[in-house]
């Protein structure tokens, strides 16, 4: 079996890392805890797949990303530097699982970046934090990831809409961008492959 990225839904999300299928962080506000179970149906039906997972040859999970329109997570109004604007998918958190993090969340990025082109949304956004130097990018990047790397997001483009401390939001224009004309997610795992993925790792298949 190739590696894949595969969408993340209520069909897929029984082989997402534990914490993916039972956290609700993100849409829960103030004292409200949301159900899963029904805020999936939502954004589904409203929607479609919200978010991705990475599979490794082997079958084993290396990753996954939730995101969506930003009108699905009600916590990120709450964060320092929201809220996100209403016309942007918004990336709000990541999960890796084992070493090779930096590539592993290039790809999942991309993945986000054509999803969220081909649905026809203006922009990305997510939050990000300015790290002290000398932190390792493992260390910024592996395991549970809701903030990323204020550097790592400007590698793909992102620029500041606004800063509380080194907390940002940042944002993506898709409108500028060339259609994935290949197709869901081929052209952006393409590139993944021609450009992020270190020799001898493994390429996902769309």
């Amino acid at each position: 079996m190739r590696s894949r990225v595969s969408g993340l839904t209520r069909g897929t999300i029984a082989t997402a890392p534990s914490v993916c299928r039972e956290c609700v962080w993100w849409q829960s506000r103030g004292n409200r805890t949301a159900s899963k179970e029904r805020w999936i149906e939502r954004v589904e039906e409203e929607s479609g797949e919200w978010g991705t997972i990475y599979y490794d040859d082997d079958g084993s999970v290396l990753g996954s990303m939730q995101y969506g329109p930003a009108g699905f997570f009600p916590r990120a109004a709450d964060l320092p530097a929201g809220p996100p604007s209403d016309d942007a998918v918004l990336v709000t958190c990541a999960y890796l699982t084992r070493a090779g993090a930096e590539w592993v969340v290039k790809s999942l990025f991309l993945a986000a970046i054509g999803e969220a082109r081909d649905q026809g949304a203006k922009a990305l956004e997510a939050f990000s934090y300015r790290y002290p130097e000398g932190e390792s990018i493992t260390g910024r990047l592996l395991v549970h990831r809701t903030v990323f790397p204020r550097a790592f997001l400007e590698d793909f483009g992102f620029t500041t809409v606004r800063s509380q401390g080194r907390v940002e939001l940042c944002r993506l224009e898709l409108t500028g961008l060339a259609p994935v004309e290949e197709g869901r997610r081929a052209k952006v795992l393409r590139v993944v492959q021609e450009a992020f993925v270190p020799p001898g790792a493994s390429v996902p298949a769309p």
